[in-house]
């Protein structure tokens, strides 16, 4: 883009007015440049310096466009790749576009053409605009959402640390019969015909008929914690799975990495709330888990199913990609009608420059 304005600037005339549009352009590349050097501006998480210096790149372009009213026949050579950033963000039945297509059929250019030129422009910067807004907003809300989620999970890991007796992951099968037979010789000091079965301790022989009590008396503290750490363990998995999913994206915006951010925690959750409704009976059958093993297994079933609450978080943050395209790429499963096979060419990169 500035060789570009230095080309432009070459053949204007010391008195023309487009020279100072043109000095106004240079000091908007100045500016992106300075946003983009590392030696001049720390890397932003979420890519809002890049969007500030797409914001500086554009008003150059269009001040380089404005720069031809004074001649309006120079800017011939260049409407393929205006007209390509035009078609990129644009819709086909959109006017402005059509008035830029018709331009480019004329044999003389005037004033007027170069106007619509410019506000043809100016309205595809604009979209591509929003499209990497709505990126960046769409990631931070993922990251606040993901951020609250862990919060939660190890809120509900510390207090039961401290309460483990309050709600315990505990379950009480029946015994088995071998065990049943020893709870009637005269060693065995409990009538109870259950035990007791927690995610790190299990009571073959609970002593008190109030069931209650034996969970207390089972539960530890850490039992939330074990839980919740094969949920994340789960969720981890299914993460990683779900990135073959997600197409790559030219963007500055981490939209893969926060969607598999956010499913650590919700199968952290997933995998306790999947235990509590079990406990609660809310399965028909599974109610009674026999063994620590038993428990932790299902913690990482319920752990790894925060896929079905996720996807659809997935597949908004898919379609978010899909919306911020660069100069040639082509809508999902189609190519825009004259995008070139191989993406944009090197002249349309030059004056696009998105």
């Amino acid at each position: 883009m500035r060789a570009l304005v230095e080309a432009r600037d070459s053949g204007l005339a010391e008195n023309d007015t487009g020279k100072k549009l043109l000095a106004a352009a240079r000091a908007e590349l100045d500016s992106a440049s300075e946003l983009l050097d590392f030696e001049e501006h720390h890397r932003k998480p979420l890519g809002s310096h890049i969007t500030s210096a797409q914001i500086h790149l554009n008003a150059a372009r269009l001040l380089w466009v404005r720069s031809f009213l004074s001649s309006p026949q120079d800017i011939k050579p260049y409407l393929p790749s205006l007209l390509a950033v035009v078609k990129e963000h644009l819709p086909s039945a959109d006017e402005r576009r059509k008035s830029v297509e018709n331009v480019r059929r004329h044999n003389s250019l005037g004033n007027a053409d170069v106007v619509m030129i410019t506000e043809a422009v100016e309205a595809a910067q604009a979209v591509s605009l929003r499209e990497e807004l709505r990126a960046g907003s769409f990631v931070r809300i993922v990251w606040v959402v993901a951020g609250f989620l862990l919060v939660l999970a190890l809120s509900i890991g510390a207090l039961s640390a401290a309460w483990p007796k309050a709600v315990p992951l505990c379950f009480n099968p029946p015994k088995s019969e071998a065990r049943a037979a020893a709870a009637e010789t005269p060693k065995a000091a409990s009538p109870v015909m259950y035990e007791v079965v927690c995610p790190t301790g299990t009571d073959p022989s609970p002593p008190s008929l109030d069931l209650d009590v034996n969970f207390e008396k089972t539960a530890k503290g850490r039992d939330y914690f074990v839980v919740e750490v094969a949920g994340l363990v789960a969720a981890g998995l299914a993460s990683a799975s779900a990135l073959r999913k997600i197409r790559g994206t030219s963007t500055s915006y981490g939209v893969p990495v926060a969607l598999a951010a956010l499913k650590l925690p919700a199968g952290a959750l997933t995998a306790v709330g999947g235990l509590l409704l079990m406990r609660g009976g809310f399965v028909p059958g599974l109610s009674a888990l026999d063994s620590s093993a038993q428990i932790i297994a299902w913690a990482i079933i319920f752990g790894y199913s925060q896929e079905l609450f996720t996807k659809f978080v997935d597949r908004r943050g898919q379609a978010v990609l899909e919306e911020v395209r660069g100069p040639g790429d082509p809508p999902p499963g189609a190519r825009r009608r004259g995008d070139s096979p191989g993406g944009s060419s090197p002249g349309s990169r030059a004056a696009a420059l998105t």
